[in-house]
């Protein structure tokens, strides 16, 4: 074995987003692509290559620790780490396996092709809600990719869901949106945190929100929505002595000035404002209309409607890096409140 000269080809860039140890990681890994590092070399030491690279001893440690993970480097006592194996490296095809289709989901993918880079096989499957499907696709699939994304909503079934996904192997599993209970092991995940997240966007608006006495969530029967959504919104209304309540349905809903309407589904908010113009109520001062998701053509109706809404464009883009990085790390998506003219 030979103590290779890496410094000349590792590096880590101060002004990337990127978490310095993935980046130690891929910069390893790319050395080992080029033929500047080879099989049996001998690396730095971690204290050596910390002070070099003017990082933390934890980053390097870690980095180190994620190539061991994945097979690349072994360590021997007394002597140092070196590179094990070179051919470690499969071409990525990733499968995206999302519940429907929309605006944001489209941010999502838009986000993570840009991210996980033009050579790396990327494959969209959209399974519509329903657990049949999703199984079924995942029994045929399993083998034929190097990573699942997937985002986990059913409209029933959501209790079996773990038993499927927990027989895709855990370095091949990526979790997006959602964490299902009952999932084991250790796997990547990239998630909302439902019910703390509209607890907190409301208290974020809560000075605006005092013009108004009752609040309602426009939460439709069936729906594959997360019920953490409905334990937030209940928490927030009886921690600020808010009336409230949730409808099933917003076509049937007697609307009263006073009141505000959180919706999830577009369909919603269109029959929602609608009904809200033909009773000639003014929107933000007599009924006030917050609005899940923030997309493009929210910024514009209304002269802007409010929103409450994860970063769409983090999420594919936190998917993409935990996935080029070998990471197993479970990472909360930022959750915004955009005011607007609607409160």
């Amino acid at each position: 074995m030979k103590l290779t000269d890496s410094y000349k080809y590792i590096s880590i860039d101060e002004y990337s987003a990127t978490p310095k140890y993935i980046q130690l990681t891929n910069s390893i890994l790319s050395a080992i692509e080029a033929g500047h590092v080879n099989k049996n070399d001998i690396l730095p030491s971690i204290c050596d290559i910390s002070n070099e690279l003017e990082i933390s001893r934890d980053t390097a440690e870690k980095a180190y620790r994620n190539l061991k993970k994945i097979g690349v480097l072994e360590s021997i006592p007394g002597k140092g780490f070196y590179i094990m194996n070179t051919d470690f490296r499969q071409k990525l095809k990733i499968c995206l396996l999302f519940n429907k289709l929309s605006s944001y989901k489209k941010i999502i993918y838009d986000s993570f092709i840009t991210a996980v880079g033009e050579d790396v096989a990327t494959d969209l499957y959209i399974y519509n809600n329903d657990f049949t499907l999703f199984k079924n696709f995942l029994a045929n699939k399993k083998d034929k990719y190097s990573h699942f994304v997937i985002m986990p909503h059913f409209i029933e079934g959501t209790e079996k869901a773990c038993e499927v996904i927990n027989t895709i192997p855990k370095q091949k599993l990526i979790i997006l949106d959602k964490l299902i209970p009952g999932v084991t092991g250790e796997y990547a995940a990239v998630y909302e945190d439902f019910e703390n997240d509209i607890y907190n966007a409301l208290e974020q608006a809560i000075t605006e929100l005092s013009k108004y006495d009752t609040i309602k969530l426009i939460f439709p029967n069936n729906s594959y929505y997360p019920k953490e959504i409905i334990k937030g919104f209940f928490k927030f209304c009886q921690q600020y002595a808010f009336k409230y309540a949730l409808v099933p349905n917003i076509a049937e809903e007697p609307i009263q000035k006073g009141e505000v309407y959180i919706n999830l589904k577009e369909d919603d908010l269109v029959t929602l404002i609608e009904r809200i113009l033909v009773l000639d109520f003014k929107i933000g001062t007599d009924v006030g209309l917050i609005s899940y998701n923030e997309t493009p053509i929210k910024k514009i109706i209304l002269n802007g409607v409010t929103t409450i809404s994860t970063d769409f464009g983090k999420m594919g883009d936190l998917a993409a890096k935990v996935i080029l990085g070998n990471s197993k790390e479970q990472l909360k998506v930022p959750f915004h409140l955009t005011l607007r003219a609607t409160v």
